[in-house]
């Protein structure tokens, strides 16, 4: 398929809005491209769903069960990712990289960079408006930075990045509390705090940003928390998703749209809802969005903080081991989580009702997925510990471990028209594939500084799937691995401090308090292996697999001055290459495109050598706008620091090894010279540089070098290796 094919599809879109519109229509035509909902749980660990974990436990008769009805069925209708992973254990960071497409290793939003702004750059809110998408964010955002000049002058609104509307929690400290309007969580907060008594630690903190009180809520840049008597805010953020979502089909029936819908539930306070769930569910029954201040939803009530699910109400469990003696009733604040998880559970089916209500739901694709493991954080008195349900699953870690259980989440994918039901995807993937995944059901080619890989064909079970990139992580927090008794002694108190893996096929590669780059990575066969018991380093034959993962670890990522690392003036080390030819090798794509595209599996209109980047060579027949990728190795004479500058008329993406060096892309202005240095070992290093380009008359390409011994000037020829 050549890039016109592509791109050009969103080159129709604008017409979309000149459609004739019932005005009461909420049925439409479906349309080619699927609608797209993301939905984000907090918090929720691997082993909180039923059809993962839950379900298991329960038949083997453990005494404390979660039920997650819906998501099960929610499961079977479509697939369970079971090798998914957050970008970090950590909210922010985990939620910045889903947003942005890029691990931790290229993210700006790192460790605990709580309201930190995301980088002005491609989301996936970014990448599905341009391809025609109606977009909207709903719930927990967190990566707004400081206002300029106060609220709501955010520079990282979501309106700022590529959303039509917003309406949630801005702060990340607000996404603690349940209830905006009646906010009991600041001041049990500041109790236990007097009290010296399960405080929050962390990023668990009472915030607020400077010069503002309270918890708020917005609606786009209004602040209306005041109008939110009694919302309990998993079933606010409901109700208002459907109707945004209804809305959209009610003004444009025949566009897509992308709703990203991200709970602060079960995470923080523990609070419970107003009352059970409305029946019926969809376009009628279940949660409804009233408009009226005072009763903005229909389960609004002064009972705040009231009702259990009865499934938990008066459960029991076996609290001293001994089955001779009598169960116990479940402590309240285990009621309280499960019935919070529950309540998510309700929310989904009563979204997928009301896409089937729509005659949307065919061609609908739901991700359900949470932001990192559970926590050990409840926030009232009675403490609480992912034991009881073990809700890390089959796993060691939770929240800010690197273990499976900090990292890997709970994932399924629905869509009825393109996943067969019951799917399941052992392959490893991580939040950041679906900005890949998702340009790609939308017709347009992902950016090319995205880091992850379409997930379509692994989805949809039609074509093999493209070669997995080594997945990487990166994070770094002062604390120490619980030690409970289920997690292996050598996991147990561990001291984090920096952390680092990385994912190469079935094996993991894990580091604590690092040192040096020399650290020595545990290594882990995580099929056979998911408890990460036996480590693999301890195999004299695994050296070259060790060597393998320290030279990923830097060849993966840029250095952050935000978030200092212990490796980051390590020299990045060269690839192996058994031998080599002189020159580039280029591939053109014509056609317009709206970014510089990731051209993977897409088949190029002519292909070649040159022995330097040479766009308008390469382009000789190309009429119009076209994009080049050009690959091969650069000769690297020496160790140290290497600058490059790189100056094009439309854009450029620079990367060596699987790191972007240059991104001369996003807000790129025509002529101007990105600069970039980065620490090289002497050698041959991949390179792969994608350019987009108006025309081939005005085409223009310079890549210049300055290193050991190198005045600042156009790498030459003999550097380029294919």
């Amino acid at each position: 398929m050549k890039l016109h094919r592509i791109c050009a599809r969103f080159l129709a879109l604008a017409a979309l809005a000149l459609l004739p519109l019932a005005a009461n229509a909420l049925r439409a035509a479906t349309p080619a491209r699927p609608n797209i909902i993301f939905i984000l749980a907090d918090d929720l660990g691997y082993g909180d769903l039923g059809v993962f974990f839950q379900n298991a436990r329960h038949a083997a008769g453990s005494h404390a069960t979660q039920f997650t009805p819906q998501l099960d069925r929610f499961a079977a209708e479509g697939a369970q990712l079971t090798h998914h992973y957050a970008a970090a254990p950590v909210c922010a960071p985990s939620r910045a990289s889903l947003l942005s497409g890029v691990h931790q290793g290229h993210a700006n939003v790192r460790d605990n960079q709580f309201d930190k702004a995301i980088a002005d750059n491609h989301t996936l809110a970014t990448v599905l408006h341009r391809a025609g998408y109606a977009t909207g964010a709903i719930g927990k955002w967190g990566l707004q930075g400081r206002a300029e000049g106060g609220p709501p002058n955010w520079p990282a609104h979501p309106l700022n990045r590529g959303f039509d509307s917003y309406f949630g929690y801005m702060r990340h400290g607000d996404g603690h509390e349940h209830y905006p309007k009646e906010a009991p969580y600041k001041k049990t907060t500041r109790a236990l705090r007097a009290a010296n008594k399960n405080a929050p630690v962390g990023d668990e903190r009472d915030d607020t940003s400077p010069g503002v009180a309270g918890v708020e809520v917005w609606d786009n840049r209004t602040e209306i928390s005041a109008q939110l008597d009694g919302c309990y805010t998993a079933d606010l953020f409901t109700a208002r998703a459907k109707k945004w979502i209804v809305d959209q089909k009610q003004k444009a029936p025949a566009q897509p749209f992308f709703l990203y819908l991200a709970f602060d539930t079960p995470h923080a306070i523990l609070q419970l809802p107003t009352q059970a769930y409305p029946a019926g569910g969809g376009l009628k029954g279940g949660l409804q969005w009233l408009g009226q201040p005072g009763h903005m939803i229909n389960t609004a009530s002064p009972k705040i903080d009231s009702w259990t699910h009865p499934d938990y109400a008066t459960a029991t469990y076996d609290a001293d081991g001994n089955p001779a003696t009598p169960d116990q009733p479940w402590p309240d604040v285990y009621r309280r989580y499960a019935t919070s998880v529950r309540r998510i559970d309700d929310a989904v089916g009563d979204l997928v009702q009301l896409l089937r209500d729509l005659g949307v739901d065919e061609n609908t694709l739901i991700v359900f997925s949470s932001d990192n493991g559970p926590s050990i954080e409840s926030y009232l008195p009675e403490k609480i510990t992912p034991e009881f349900f073990s809700s890390y699953g089959p796993f060691d870690g939770i929240k800010r471990d690197l273990w499976e259980g900090g990292s890997r989440v709970p994932t399924l994918a629905r869509w009825p028209a393109h996943i067969p039901a019951g799917r399941v995807v052992p392959t490893p993937s991580a939040h950041w594939d679906w900005l890949p995944t998702f340009a790609e059901v939308a017709g347009v080619p992902a950016p090319a500084r995205a880091d992850g890989m379409s997930l379509l064909a692994a989805l949809s079970g039609a074509g093999a799937p493209p070669a997995r990139p080594p997945l990487y992580f990166e994070y770094e927090q002062a604390g120490r691995t619980p030690a409970f008794a289920g997690f292996e002694p050598s996991h147990r108190n561990r001291l984090r401090n920096q952390m680092q893996a990385v994912r190469l096929g079935d094996y993991v590669g894990v580091r604590y308090d690092i040192k040096s780059s020399h650290d020595d990575f545990e290594i882990y066969h995580i099929t056979d292996d998911p408890k990460e018991t036996n480590n693999l380093a301890r195999d004299p034959a695994r050296a070259p697999l060790q060597q393998q993962l320290k030279d990923l670890a830097l060849q993966s990522r840029r250095p952050n001055g935000s978030a200092p690392r212990p490796y980051d003036n390590a020299l990045v080390p060269p690839a192996v290459v058994a031998s080599t030819t002189a020159g580039l090798t280029w591939q053109c794509f014509d056609g317009p495109c709206p970014w510089v595209p990731a051209l993977t599996g897409v088949k190029p209109s002519a292909s070649g050598t040159f022995t330097e980047p040479a766009p308008r060579t390469a382009a000789a027949a190309t009429q119009g706008e076209f994009a080049i990728l050009t690959t091969g190795y650069l000769a690297v004479p020496a160790d140290g620091d290497y600058t490059f500058t790189l100056t094009t008329d439309t854009g450029a993406v620079l990367r060596l090894h699987h790191a972007t060096v240059i991104d001369a892309d996003f807000g790129y202005t025509s002529g101007s010279a990105r600069t970039e240095t980065i620490k090289l070992k002497a050698g041959l290093h991949p390179l792969q540089l994608t350019s987009r380009h108006a025309n081939a008359a005005q085409a223009t390409l310079s890549l210049l070098w300055s290193g050991p011994g190198l005045s600042t000037a156009p790498i030459p020829a003999s550097a380029f290796r294919h």
